[in-house]
């Protein structure tokens, strides 16, 4: 996990006395003497790790109201919905080896909406995905993919309730990444259409609804999964967990695997040996293996292919990256 050192936390700093008395005692079991040096974590404004020089013990702040994001009422929710969420998962059992939710230990509102959790050491999925594209070590990346695959599939099916996919909400997801796309110029309106076509085909697939809801993490990005010791998997940044098609997941997981390895070879199809043997050891947690994996597959592209746009739509892709992945998108969601 990347990191800038910014210096020393002001003792008058009000978020000194919080970690000070309210979060170090959960840690230490002490109070006393703590001072705190400061990093920010992969380039974010929002998100820091806090280093108590006494003690060693670390953990990380995140702040939901930062200058980038000035929405109050909309701090507070996001806050209170992670907050919750990890609490959530965590009662389902993901704590400890081989599956971790980081523990929450604290909430803080006055302090521009702040969350602190624990701080887990490991690596990215984003470290390890780019360490292999430049160092060719293909047996890690089918290794971490084997326990991302193992801790999804924990995640999706101890949180199955038997209610049916509303396969709806997804092509609502899908219209408003397509209004953004148009917003900045990235499609025009023939292009608009031609994906609201594309999206009333999938629509119409009886195999789009035939799941049952689970609960998803919701931002399955390469930044959001770090891998410890063997099978080890821990994950954080559950503000956008909800009940969904467990391929919301697994297809954002094959859609980043597939950016990755396109932006860094110019090969759209480099990634596909990954992708295949992510979705096989998803697969191997059901009763039936070849069933589950039929299944899966059947839904992937089109989560795909709304993972590329919603990649599409960042501000720092350049345009023509910006226009491939738009085409490899519609290439995955004519797969219907």
């Amino acid at each position: 996990m990347n990191r800038n050192y910014l210096g020393r936390l002001s003792e008058y700093d009000p978020l000194h006395s919080y970690l000070q008395h309210d979060i170090q005692p959960q840690l230490s079991g002490t109070s006393g003497g703590s001072t705190y040096r400061v990093f920010r974590l992969n380039g974010s404004n929002d998100v820091y790790l806090y280093e108590d020089r006494n003690t060693g013990t670390k953990v990380i702040g995140k702040f939901f109201l930062s200058q980038r994001k000035k929405d109050a009422v909309k701090a507070v929710s996001r806050l209170t919905r992670e907050f919750d969420n990890l609490c959530m998962m965590r009662d389902y059992g993901l704590t400890g080896h081989p599956h971790h939710i980081v523990r929450p230990l604290g909430r803080n509102y006055s302090l521009n909406a702040l969350l602190v959790t624990e701080y887990c050491d490991g690596e990215l999925l984003s470290e390890v995905i780019l360490e292999v594209i430049h160092n060719g070590d293909h047996g890690k990346l089918y290794y971490k993919l084997t326990a991302l695959a193992y801790f999804l599939s924990a995640f999706h099916n101890r949180t199955a309730i038997g209610v049916g996919i509303e396969f709806h909400q997804d092509c609502d997801y899908m219209n408003r990444l397509i209004d953004r796309l148009l917003a900045i110029g990235a499609i025009g309106v023939g292009e608009a259409h031609e994906l609201h076509w594309l999206r009333d085909q999938w629509r119409k697939q009886p195999r789009m609804w035939e799941d049952q809801k689970v609960l998803v993490h919701g931002d399955a990005t390469p930044e959001n999964f770090m891998f410890g010791k063997e099978l080890q998997v821990v994950a954080f940044d559950l503000e956008r967990t909800k009940r969904a098609d467990r391929v919301f997941d697994t297809g954002r997981i094959a859609g980043e695997l597939k950016h990755f390895f396109m932006r860094a070879t110019g090969n759209k199809d480099a990634a596909e040996p990954f992708i295949g043997h992510f979705l096989w050891e998803y697969a191997c947690h059901f009763p039936n293996r070849d069933s589950a994996f039929r299944s899966i597959t059947g839904r992937i592209p089109f989560y795909m292919g709304i993972t590329l746009l919603r990649i599409a739509r960042n501000n720092w892709i350049e345009p023509e990256y910006r226009h491939r992945l738009i085409r490899e998108a519609k290439e995955c969601l004519k797969r219907f």
